[in-house]
């Protein structure tokens, strides 16, 4: 069987869904065939950026049926005001935003918040310029397209625990 793509359906029966975690509509990956790597750890503080208020939610609640805390912001100055509240040990971040858009928060934790730069993955929804290939290049962030699967964000956040 498949992993859930965090499709448009997906994605409405999530926000329609008070208990997203039972609804049925989530279904979590069987567990990992022996000898491949063990599932992301559950109980990380994560925060998704992303100025998609459905897709934010969507990907909150699969990562709260994970074990995760979790808590969404709409753009990378909102990101940087939660940074100053609490820790987190990952961000899932959006590329393109209003107002700090992905590589602008990626510096600013590059300037106050350096270890973070290492539990970082970019959400990317488009093709890309030139200018955001060779930023891309440079920070060698772990890149996760959209529309992505359940088992793809765990993939990517065990990649990034890893490299820590």
């Amino acid at each position: 069987m498949a992993a859930p793509s965090v499709s448009r359906a997906s994605l409405d029966r999530a926000r329609r869904s008070e208990s997203s975690c039972q609804s049925g509509w989530y279904q979590r990956p069987p567990p990992p065939a022996r000898g491949a790597a063990p599932l992301p750890v559950p109980n990380l503080a994560i925060l998704p950026v992303d100025d998609e208020p459905t897709l934010a939610s969507a990907l909150a609640r699969i990562l709260r049926c994970d074990g995760h805390t979790v808590e969404t912001v709409a753009n990378g100055r909102l990101a940087l005001a939660k940074l100053q509240e609490r820790a987190y040990d990952l961000i899932l971040s959006d590329l393109r935003m209003p107002e700090l858009d992905e590589p602008g928060l990626y510096r600013a934790l590059e300037a106050y918040y350096l270890p973070l730069c290492r539990r970082f993955i970019f959400l990317m929804g488009d093709t890309l310029n030139p200018e955001v290939d060779v930023f891309l290049a440079e920070s060698g962030v772990p890149r996760l397209p959209k529309p992505f699967t359940m088992a793809e964000v765990q993939r990517a956040i065990q990649q990034a625990l890893q490299a820590v």
